[in-house]
């Protein structure tokens, strides 16, 4: 016999995140607080797990790799409407949290996060209906940082290509990174 009881049926939460060591940890905290959790790295693992058991819950990060957290949210709707989905973003922008939105998503959360928070996430947004969330609105300062965090990202980390790609002085990017991000 085993420790949990199988007679409860346990909510299942999708964590679906690239990061390896991030969503080990989700999917290790979810166990903890009693949800029945499965992490997978990108899209079409995501997509094949939803068909084979759909989840109550989903965690989505925006970006995966190459793949859109969008069409994983998309994609985990059209398999079942009632799935509740929070994504996650390091890139947080007006734009996507607002289309996370309307694809069906309860809420949106910039990282860094913690488990407590997506929990509370999913509570909020199951008390309300989603038009009538919040959405965190960063300031024009943090925005700006997190593009060229982005940019540098997928400049692999080269400065001068990154400087290069958004028209600027290399010193001047140098000078702009070397800020700490701005609160929301």
């Amino acid at each position: 016999m085993s420790d949990r009881d199988t007679s409860k049926i346990l909510p299942t939460i999708l964590v679906v995140e690239d990061d390896d060591a991030f969503r080990t940890m989700l999917v290790h905290a979810f166990d903890a607080r009693g949800y029945e959790a499965r992490g997978v790295a990108d899209a079409k693992s995501a997509i094949d797990t939803a068909r084979r058991d759909s989840p109550e819950m989903a965690v989505v990060d925006l970006r995966l790799g190459d793949d859109s957290g969008l069409d994983v949210v998309r994609e985990l709707k059209a398999i079942d409407t009632s799935t509740a989905i929070v994504v996650l973003t390091g890139y947080g922008s007006i734009a996507t949290a607002l289309e996370s939105i309307r694809l069906g998503a309860l809420h949106y959360l910039t990282k860094p996060t913690d488990p407590d928070r997506i929990l509370a996430a999913f509570e909020r947004g199951l008390a309300v209906r989603p038009r009538d969330l919040p959405i965190e609105t960063p300031s024009l300062a943090r925005v700006e940082w997190e593009h060229l965090q982005r940019v540098l990202t997928d400049c692999g980390g080269n400065i001068s290509e990154a400087a290069r790609e958004l028209g600027m002085h290399r010193k001047s990017l140098q000078r702009k990174l070397a800020k700490r991000p701005v609160p929301h």
